[in-house]
């Protein structure tokens, strides 16, 4: 079990000072959902708009088609799976993102929590561990969660 973990890691994931940047660029995708995944996951239930915003940001972001977004989404829940911690994912992103784009991930994070109009404690927790480990400043952290509550929660709440 741990070989065949090991081995999808370093099909799917890995990089090393060899890694080509469009290496590094084809894995930014798979990294950024496996993210996302445990994002969806955390609160112990999968809710359909949560997946389907989860779907919509990554064709937003990596400008997939249809069959490519259907590969990672199923490599990327196959690897939030199996992964031991956050760092094989946080590791390629801190690696290939500049700060903005590691702050728009944290955003995106968001959009896919706040997707059911419910922020779980579990995922407000697994989001501030991303952006401690992708050095995302707290206030940043903050903006991003506000901005995306604003913008998808009622007024009222």
């Amino acid at each position: 079990m741990i070989s065949s973990i090991r081995e999808f890691f370093e099909k799917n994931l890995q990089i090393d000072a060899k890694s080509s940047p469009r290496t590094r660029e084809a894995r930014l995708p798979l990294a950024s959902a496996a993210l996302m995944f445990e994002v969806l996951k955390s609160d112990t239930t999968v809710d359909r708009r949560e997946l389907e915003a989860l779907m919509q940001v990554l064709q937003d972001r990596f400008k997939l088609d249809t069959k490519q977004l259907e590969e990672i989404m199923a490599l990327a829940e196959e690897a939030s799976h199996h992964a031991t911690s956050l760092y094989e994912f946080t590791s390629l992103i801190n690696a290939s993102y500049g700060y903005e784009e590691r702050v728009q991930l944290v955003e995106n994070l968001w959009q896919i929590a706040f997707a059911d109009k419910h922020i779980d404690r579990h995922e407000d927790h697994i989001i501030r561990r991303i952006a401690d480990l992708v050095h995302v400043r707290h206030s940043d952290f903050i903006r991003t969660k506000l901005a995306v509550k604003a913008s998808t929660m009622p007024q009222d709440q």
